[in-house]
Protein backbone atom coordinates (compact mmCIF):
# COMPACT_ATOMS: atom_id res chain seq x y z
CA UNK A 1 0.00 0.00 0.00
CA UNK A 2 1.20 3.50 -0.84
CA UNK A 3 2.55 5.45 2.19
CA UNK A 4 0.21 8.42 1.64
CA UNK A 5 -2.89 6.22 1.46
CA UNK A 6 -2.47 4.91 4.97
CA UNK A 7 -4.65 6.31 7.65
CA UNK A 8 -1.96 8.65 8.94
CA UNK A 9 -2.96 12.29 8.32
CA UNK A 10 0.07 13.64 10.18
CA UNK A 11 2.39 12.10 7.60
CA UNK A 12 0.45 13.75 4.78
CA UNK A 13 0.55 17.10 6.57
CA UNK A 14 4.32 16.87 7.08
CA UNK A 15 4.95 15.89 3.44
CA UNK A 16 2.63 18.62 2.10
CA UNK A 17 4.32 21.21 4.34
CA UNK A 18 7.78 20.09 3.24
CA UNK A 19 6.76 20.35 -0.42
CA UNK A 20 5.31 23.83 0.12
CA UNK A 21 8.42 25.05 1.92
CA UNK A 22 10.64 23.58 -0.82
CA UNK A 23 8.59 25.35 -3.49
CA UNK A 24 8.80 28.66 -1.67
CA UNK A 25 12.56 28.34 -1.20
CA UNK A 26 13.00 27.66 -4.93
CA UNK A 27 10.76 30.59 -5.83
CA UNK A 28 12.57 33.00 -3.53
CA UNK A 29 15.97 31.88 -4.78
CA UNK A 30 15.28 33.30 -8.25
CA UNK A 31 17.49 36.27 -9.00
CA UNK A 32 15.69 39.63 -9.22
CA UNK A 33 15.88 41.90 -12.24
CA UNK A 34 19.24 43.67 -12.33
CA UNK A 35 19.36 47.45 -12.73
CA UNK A 36 19.71 48.62 -16.32
CA UNK A 37 22.56 50.66 -17.68
CA UNK A 38 22.10 53.82 -19.70
CA UNK A 39 22.58 53.31 -23.42
CA UNK A 40 22.76 56.44 -25.49
CA UNK A 41 22.23 56.47 -29.23
CA UNK A 42 24.62 58.52 -31.34
CA UNK A 43 23.54 62.08 -32.01
CA UNK A 44 21.93 62.64 -35.41
CA UNK A 45 24.09 64.46 -37.96
CA UNK A 46 23.19 68.09 -38.56
CA UNK A 47 22.03 68.93 -42.09
CA UNK A 48 23.83 72.29 -42.23
CA UNK A 49 26.55 74.19 -40.44
CA UNK A 50 26.01 74.43 -36.68
CA UNK A 51 27.52 77.93 -36.67
CA UNK A 52 24.15 79.29 -37.81
CA UNK A 53 22.78 78.80 -34.32
CA UNK A 54 25.05 81.49 -33.00
CA UNK A 55 26.44 79.13 -30.36
CA UNK A 56 23.45 79.64 -28.07
CA UNK A 57 21.30 76.94 -26.63
CA UNK A 58 17.94 76.64 -28.36
CA UNK A 59 16.15 75.50 -25.25
CA UNK A 60 16.44 78.85 -23.52
CA UNK A 61 19.50 77.95 -21.49
CA UNK A 62 18.37 74.39 -20.76
CA UNK A 63 20.80 71.61 -21.55
CA UNK A 64 20.05 69.32 -24.46
CA UNK A 65 18.84 71.75 -27.13
CA UNK A 66 20.26 72.76 -30.53
CA UNK A 67 18.96 74.87 -33.38
CA UNK A 68 19.65 74.59 -37.07
CA UNK A 69 19.33 78.23 -38.12
CA UNK A 70 18.98 77.55 -41.85
CA UNK A 71 15.90 75.34 -41.59
CA UNK A 72 14.45 76.56 -38.30
CA UNK A 73 14.44 73.11 -36.73
CA UNK A 74 15.22 72.61 -33.09
CA UNK A 75 16.47 69.42 -31.44
CA UNK A 76 15.78 69.07 -27.73
CA UNK A 77 16.55 66.24 -25.33
CA UNK A 78 14.13 65.60 -22.48
CA UNK A 79 14.92 64.67 -18.91
CA UNK A 80 16.18 61.20 -18.15
CA UNK A 81 13.30 59.57 -16.26
CA UNK A 82 14.18 56.74 -13.90
CA UNK A 83 11.69 53.87 -14.17
CA UNK A 84 11.50 50.59 -12.31
CA UNK A 85 13.59 48.84 -14.99
CA UNK A 86 15.94 51.69 -15.89
CA UNK A 87 16.14 55.21 -17.30
CA UNK A 88 14.16 56.40 -20.31
CA UNK A 89 15.13 59.55 -22.22
CA UNK A 90 13.69 61.05 -25.42
CA UNK A 91 15.08 63.51 -27.98
CA UNK A 92 12.70 65.42 -30.24
CA UNK A 93 13.14 67.53 -33.34
CA UNK A 94 10.67 70.37 -33.80
CA UNK A 95 10.26 72.22 -37.08
CA UNK A 96 7.55 74.60 -38.17
CA UNK A 97 5.81 74.29 -34.80
CA UNK A 98 5.42 70.50 -35.21
CA UNK A 99 7.24 67.49 -33.83
CA UNK A 100 9.07 66.05 -36.84
CA UNK A 101 11.13 63.35 -35.12
CA UNK A 102 11.14 61.52 -31.80
CA UNK A 103 14.05 59.30 -30.78
CA UNK A 104 14.53 57.30 -27.60
CA UNK A 105 18.15 57.93 -26.64
CA UNK A 106 18.13 55.94 -23.40
CA UNK A 107 15.99 52.98 -22.42
CA UNK A 108 16.40 49.69 -20.53
CA UNK A 109 18.40 47.11 -22.50
CA UNK A 110 19.92 45.11 -19.69
CA UNK A 111 18.37 41.75 -20.51
CA UNK A 112 16.63 40.00 -23.40
CA UNK A 113 13.18 40.71 -21.97
CA UNK A 114 13.87 44.47 -21.90
CA UNK A 115 15.09 44.28 -25.48
CA UNK A 116 12.00 42.35 -26.56
CA UNK A 117 9.60 44.78 -24.90
CA UNK A 118 11.37 47.87 -26.25
CA UNK A 119 11.59 46.44 -29.78
CA UNK A 120 7.82 46.82 -30.11
CA UNK A 121 7.09 49.51 -27.51
CA UNK A 122 9.45 52.26 -28.68
CA UNK A 123 8.25 52.34 -32.32
CA UNK A 124 4.64 52.35 -31.13
CA UNK A 125 5.33 55.21 -28.69
CA UNK A 126 7.15 57.15 -31.43
CA UNK A 127 4.16 56.77 -33.80
CA UNK A 128 1.78 57.88 -31.05
CA UNK A 129 3.87 60.97 -30.25
CA UNK A 130 4.17 62.00 -33.90
CA UNK A 131 0.44 61.51 -34.43
CA UNK A 132 -0.66 63.26 -31.22
CA UNK A 133 1.94 66.06 -31.50
CA UNK A 134 2.02 66.06 -27.70
CA UNK A 135 2.93 63.91 -24.72
CA UNK A 136 -0.69 62.83 -24.30
CA UNK A 137 -0.14 59.36 -25.72
CA UNK A 138 -1.46 55.93 -24.83
CA UNK A 139 0.65 53.40 -22.94
CA UNK A 140 1.80 50.30 -24.76
CA UNK A 141 0.40 47.13 -23.25
CA UNK A 142 3.18 45.18 -21.55
CA UNK A 143 5.47 48.23 -21.41
CA UNK A 144 3.74 50.37 -18.81
CA UNK A 145 6.89 51.59 -17.06
CA UNK A 146 8.67 52.38 -20.32
CA UNK A 147 5.56 54.15 -21.62
CA UNK A 148 5.33 56.30 -18.50
CA UNK A 149 9.02 57.23 -18.64
CA UNK A 150 8.76 57.96 -22.36
CA UNK A 151 5.73 60.21 -21.82
CA UNK A 152 7.40 62.15 -18.98
CA UNK A 153 10.67 62.62 -20.89
CA UNK A 154 8.73 63.67 -24.00
CA UNK A 155 6.80 66.26 -21.97
CA UNK A 156 10.03 67.72 -20.55
CA UNK A 157 11.49 67.94 -24.08
CA UNK A 158 8.34 69.71 -25.32
CA UNK A 159 8.49 72.12 -22.38
CA UNK A 160 12.11 72.97 -23.23
CA UNK A 161 11.33 73.38 -26.92
CA UNK A 162 8.52 75.84 -26.15
CA UNK A 163 10.46 77.69 -23.46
Amino acid sequence: MHPLRKNRPLRRIVLASAATVSGLVMLLSLKPHTPATIVAAPAPAQASAPAASGGSDAAGGSPGGATDGSTGTRTVTGDSVQTRWGPVQVRITVGGGRITEVTAVAYPTDNPRDQEINSYALPALRREALTAQSAEIDSVSGATYTSDGYRRSLQSALDRARG
